[in-house]
Formats: C-alpha cells, sequence, structure tokens
C-alpha cells in the first residue's frame, strides 16, 4: 500500500491542476523583455479607473496584482517605474442550453421493468436553459521607458454565482502573475 501512495497522490494533484476552469491568453507582445524589472505602478490605483463594475472586486484585483508581484520581488514606485500595469474586465451575461438525459441507466428503456418515472412522464423536451457569465480579467504590462506593451494577458472563466466570481477573480490574478513570471524568465 505504501507504494502506490506518492503515485496516488501524485496523479491527484496533477488531475487538480489539469482540470483548472480559467484560461490564460497571452496577447500583444510588442518586444522580449530585455531585463528584470524591479519597480512597478499600477494604473488604475493611481488614476482612479476602475476595471470592474463592482467596486469589491476592483479593490480585489489591484490589491492581487501588487502583494504578488511584491512577492516576487518589485517594489510599488509610483514617481519613476520600470513597469506599468492597467487591467481591465469583460463582464458578459449569458445563457447556454443545458440536454438532461431522460433516460438515465438504462440507454434508451427498451424493456425495463421499473419503466414508469412521474418524473419523465409527458415531458417530450427535456432541455433547460442555464445563466451564467463570461468573464474575462485583461492586464497590460507596458514598458515606459520604451513606450510599448510588454504584453496583454487575458484570463476568461465562467462563473454562474457572485462568491464564485470574487474566488475565480483572485485564481485569474495567480494566473496571470505566474505567466508573467514566466514570459520573464
Amino acid at each position: 500500500m505504501k507504494i502506490y501512495l506518492p503515485g496516488l497522490i501524485l496523479l491527484l494533484i496533477i488531475f487538480n491542476t489539469s482540470c483548472s476552469s480559467i484560461e490564460i491568453f497571452k496577447e500583444n507582445t510588442e518586444f522580449r523583455p530585455y531585463k528584470e524589472y524591479s519597480s512597478f505602478v499600477i494604473l488604475n490605483k493611481e488614476i482612479g479607473q476602475k476595471g470592474f463594475s463592482d467596486e469589491f472586486l476592483d479593490v480585489m484585483v489591484a490589491d492581487g496584482i501588487q502583494s504578488q508581484l511584491e512577492n516576487l520581488g518589485l517594489v510599488y514606485e509610483r514617481i519613476k517605474p520600470e513597469l506599468v500595469i492597467r487591467y481591465t474586465s469583460n463582464e458578459d451575461l449569458r445563457q447556454k442550453e443545458v440536454y438532461n438525459n431522460q433516460y438515465p441507466m438504462w440507454g434508451m428503456r427498451i424493456w425495463d421493468p421499473w419503466m414508469y418515472d412521474p418524473r419523465f412522464m409527458n415531458q417530450r423536451n427535456m432541455v433547460s436553459t442555464r445563466n451564467y457569465e463570461l468573464m474575462q480579467v485583461v492586464v497590460d504590462f507596458i514598458d515606459p521607458k520604451n513606450d510599448k506593451m510588454l504584453m496583454r494577458l487575458t484570463a476568461v472563466s465562467e462563473v454562474s454565482s457572485e462568491k464564485e466570481k470574487k474566488r475565480r477573480v483572485l485564481k485569474s490574478v495567480d494566473k496571470i502573475i505566474q505567466t508573467y513570471r514566466e514570459h520573464i524568465k
């Protein structure tokens, strides 16, 4: 039993990390990073521009970006930063059709002694709609010395509740900063 435990733990870790519901897209890379940056400023915070319609989410993103970059060793500097960061969001309400299986365990129920099921009587159409929100967190990393965009990272995910939205925003910020770190190195 002890021989299989490390393999099982590794398999569970790979499974949990591979089932991520947030996708990161790298766009608008105008030049390759020529150095590792040591200071940054968040433009939204300095000029009072909101990136989200919800003020709480806006503060969460600004604080998340700042704390993640400070953990990487960068210093927040307002006067002469080496990296300017700007973020925004795109929150789009959508609907999707969900097809419910009318014949749950026995395929088409050709012969079934328990064929009478009151849930499925007189229901021909087993389609319902579900509301969700397609949420995008867009972060621009700008080099003010060259006046060019280092890159734009977009995190895309689907959310269906406010609690899930807050959790996904924090995960999106983590993944964006992780992608930034990989790009710089």
